[in-house]
C-alpha cells in the first residue's frame, strides 16, 4: 500500500487544521495559506518517497480495515526519521534556515492538533527541535536620511499628497505594508492623532500617529482623495488612480520611486521605514514595551533585536569621534 495514496482524504485533514487555526487561533490568512502549503508539499513528499507494506496478520501500524485508507491512518505512518530526511532534502535542495523553521513550526502544531484530537497515538514532531536562525540586525535609516526621503516627494504631482502621506504614516506609526494597504477612514482619529490596525493574526491595537503625518493625511483626505473616488471604491484611505484599494505591490514600488527620486542610494522599501520608527523611539528613551505594544509584536524578543541595532548605532559614534576610539 502506498503512503497517502488517498490524496483527498489527506488533503481533507490538512484543510480541518486550516480551519481550526482561522476560527479558534484566528490567525492571518496568509499563515493560513504557508502552513497549508508547507503540509501538503509533506504530504507529497511523502506519496512520493514512501511505500508502506500492510502487515501479513493483524492491524498493525495501518489500523483496522475500514481505516486504513483514511487521511488520519496516512498520517500515523509518520515518523520522526521521515520528517529528518524530509528537512534534511530541504536543506540540501538550498532552503534557507528560516524557511525551515516555518516548515518545521506547521508540522509540529499540525501533529500536535492530530494528537490533541486522539486521531494519532503520538506526536512524531515531540523530539524535533527548530533550527537556529542566525540573527540578522534590522537595516534603519538615519534621522537625516527619512527627512530627505519625505522632503523628496512633490507634494503638486498628481498622487503627490497621497504619496507623502503614505510615507508620512508608515514613519509615524512604524506600519506593515499590510496594515497600511488596509487602514480605513473609519478607524483614523485624527482628533486623538491615533489608528487603529489589524496586524498579524487578526489582531487590532491603537498606533499613535504624529502630528505631520496627521496633517499629511488631513491634506491628502479633503483635496486629493474626494478626486479619485469612483463607485467602486471601499472606506480604505489610500486609493489608486482607479479608485480601488492600494496593493501591497504599488505600496512598495511607490516607495522605491520616491526614495529614487530623493536621491537616495539605499535600498528603500516600506519595511525599512518600519525598523527605523522603532530604532528611532529606542534611540530616543522609548520604554522598549511600548515599541512592542506599537509594533504589534506578540514576543518581547522580537522587538530586542532593536536594542542591538541601538547599541551598534552608538559604537559607531563612539569609533567616529572618539579621540582614542
Amino acid at each position: 500500500m502506498e503512503l497517502f495514496a488517498d490524496v483527498s482524504r489527506v488533503e481533507r485533514a490538512i484543510e480541518s487544521f486550516i480551519r481550526y487555526l482561522a476560527v479558534e487561533r484566528g490567525l492571518s490568512d496568509n499563515y493560513q495559506l504557508s502552513t497549508q502549503r508547507s503540509l501538503s508539499d509533506f504530504a507529497s513528499w511523502c506519496a512520493r518517497a514512501r511505500k508502506v507494506n500492510p502487515p501479513s496478520r493483524g492491524y498493525g501500524a495501518a489500523g483496522p480495515p475500514s481505516s486504513r485508507r483514511s487521511g488520519t491512518t496516512a498520517w500515523r505512518m509518520v515518523t520522526l526519521p521521515m520528517i529528518s530526511e524530509y528537512l534534511a532534502e530541504k536543506k540540501k535542495a538550498g532552503l534557507s534556515a528560516a524557511s525551515i523553521k516555518l516548515i518545521v513550526v506547521a508540522l509540529k502544531i499540525f501533529f500536535r492538533f492530530l494528537a490533541g484530537k486522539g486521531e494519532i497515538e503520538r506526536d512524531p514532531t515531540e523530539a524535533l527541535s527548530l533550527p537556529r536562525i542566525e540573527r540578522y540586525l534590522p537595516e534603519t535609516l538615519n534621522e537625516m536620511q527619512v527627512e530627505q526621503l519625505l522632503n523628496g516627494i512633490d507634494t503638486k504631482l498628481p498622487l503627490g499628497l497621497r504619496d507623502r502621506a503614505m510615507v508620512e504614516l508608515l514613519y509615524a506609526s512604524g506600519l506593515r505594508i499590510s496594515e497600511l494597504a488596509n487602514a480605513r477612514l473609519e478607524n483614523f482619529y485624527p482628533e486623538e492623532g491615533t489608528i487603529r490596525v489589524i496586524g498579524k493574526g487578526n489582531k487590532t491595537r491603537i498606533v499613535p500617529v504624529g502630528r505631520k503625518a496627521c496633517e499629511a493625511l488631513a491634506c491628502y483626505l479633503s483635496t486629493e482623495r474626494p478626486k479619485l473616488i469612483k463607485r467602486r471604491s471601499g472606506s480604505e484611505i489610500f486609493l489608486s488612480e482607479r479608485g480601488t484599494k492600494l496593493t501591497t505591490v504599488r505600496i512598495w514600488q511607490i516607495v522605491k520611486e520616491k526614495a529614487r527620486h530623493a536621491g537616495l542610494e539605499k535600498n528603500i522599501y516600506p519595511h525599512l521605514l518600519r525598523h527605523s520608527f522603532a530604532t528611532h523611539l529606542l534611540s530616543n528613551g522609548a520604554d522598549l514595551r511600548i515599541i512592542q505594544e506599537m509594533l504589534g509584536h506578540a514576543d518581547i524578543s522580537t522587538t530586542q533585536v532593536y536594542t542591538h541595532v541601538d547599541q551598534q548605532r552608538l559604537k559607531a559614534v563612539h569609533r567616529r569621534f572618539h579621540p582614542r576610539a
